[in-house]
């Protein structure tokens, strides 16, 4: 028989990106590995590899037809961690190959984040630097007439998986009271981590945070708009660190520009943002470019994750670590892929 082949494909990603030395060895021992990052790996090679094949690690496009031609093909781990619609889900789960994506990696740092910019936004931190440095800062009350307090302030979290678990369970020691948005879920699981499940109305009413961490759906683009800023207290605080998608981005824009709510983003719906953006000069923001989740531990863990699961799966044992695509929602998924690592 044939060398089992591992049929690497990571753009946006690389192994060397994502994989210490120690664990890059690991993989490299699970069979032979044939990689391709400087470009998307081309259909011809991909055709030809697709008998031997047991792992695709990476975003190759698999319809049908080539899970067909692919006999010996166990698992497909995508470390750009989102489910794209290039993947016949349906046809793999019948098959019993593993479709799994490491996106828990990015939790930690997410929420840490999260956490930092929710201060800002509250204490007005790079306000103040950026008042100081222009020579124009304020002292004492004067300097704190428009800031609130994180600490015992209402939070809502709109969209409860790895992003919004990990997020309330850093703010814990902040005593909130914290409340959930999320169509998917029950209340025992919201109630399990002390949160309230809410209404998206409700939810908007009565919270001084809002954070965003719903993943974009066939069915929630731009779900959150004009009027549901207009809801908001005045003053609170809006952060968006899932996709763009998800709010309808210009009325975001214009409920800072007014003055009503503050907010946080790390998404837009073009990345890199031009230049010449005039998002860059809306007051009452804070931007992040895309950068929350991408650090050198969590690209490294998804290296990490991905290969423990595959030494697992190739002795026929389950996953432990990396999250499985449900056909009945990865189809519904429409995160945009990542451009930039």
């Amino acid at each position: 028989m044939a060398a089992s082949v591992i049929l690497v494909d990571p753009l946006p990603r690389t192994l060397e990106q994502i994989m210490a030395p120690p664990v890059r060895a690991r993989l490299e021992r699970l069979g032979r590995l044939v990689i391709s990052e400087s470009r998307p790996m081309n259909d011809d090679e991909i055709e030809a590899l697709l008998p031997h094949t047991v792992a695709i690690i990476g975003q190759t496009a698999m319809p049908r037809e080539r899970l067909e031609r692919a006999p010996r093909l166990k698992a497909i781990i995508n470390v750009e961690t989102n489910f794209l619609p290039n993947i016949d889900y349906a046809a793999c789960l019948a098959r019993g190959i593993w479709v799994l994506t490491p996106a828990s990696a990015f939790a930690a740092p997410v929420a840490e984040a999260t956490l930092g910019l929710a201060l800002d936004l509250a204490r007005g931190i790079s306000a103040a630097d950026r008042a100081f440095r222009t020579g124009v800062e304020s002292y004492g009350l004067e300097a704190n007439l428009d800031t609130i307090r994180f600490e015992g302030a209402p939070v809502g979290i709109i969209g409860f998986g790895d992003l919004g678990r990990k997020f309330r369970e850093l703010i814990r020691p902040f005593r909130n009271e914290v409340r959930v948005y999320d169509p998917w879920l029950p209340a025992e699981i919201i109630e399990r981590l002390d949160c309230r499940q809410s209404d998206l109305d409700t939810l908007l009413e009565r919270s001084r945070f809002v954070m965003v961490f719903a993943a974009p759906t066939t069915e929630n683009a731009h779900f959150i708009g004009a009027p549901h800023f207009a809801r908001m207290q005045k003053g609170s605080a809006f952060l968006l660190m899932s996709r763009a998608a998800v709010v309808d981005f210009p009325a975001m824009l214009a409920a800072a520009r007014s003055g009503h709510i503050r907010v946080a983003t790390d998404v837009f719906p073009v990345e890199p943002v031009p230049a010449d953006d005039p998002v860059r000069a809306t007051p009452n923001m804070v931007f992040s470019a895309h950068r929350t989740g991408g650090t050198t531990d969590a690209l490294f863990e998804i290296g990490s994750m991905t290969v423990a699961d595959l030494e697992l799966i190739l002795k026929d044992l389950p996953p432990q670590l990396c999250r499985r695509a449900d056909p009945s929602i990865a189809g519904r998924l429409r995160s945009q892929p990542v451009s930039k690592t």
